[in-house]
């Protein structure tokens, strides 16, 4: 493969690296309530209880 394959190459992957780190360092927590918690947490049980009972 020639020189300029690897460098394009090369650069695909390392802007695709750095894309994916920054988006990382970017993201944030969202900021949840107990109640919101609960909720959630209850949901996923049901879920959960819902995909055993269908499979």
């Amino acid at each position: 493969m020639p020189w300029y394959a690897w460098l394009i190459l090369i650069l695909a992957l390392g802007s695709i690296l750095g894309s994916l780190l920054m988006l990382r360092d970017t993201a944030k927590k969202l900021p949840l309530t107990e109640e919101q918690l609960k909720r959630i947490h209850e949901r996923n049980v049901e879920q959960d209880a819902k995909d055993r009972r269908e499979g």
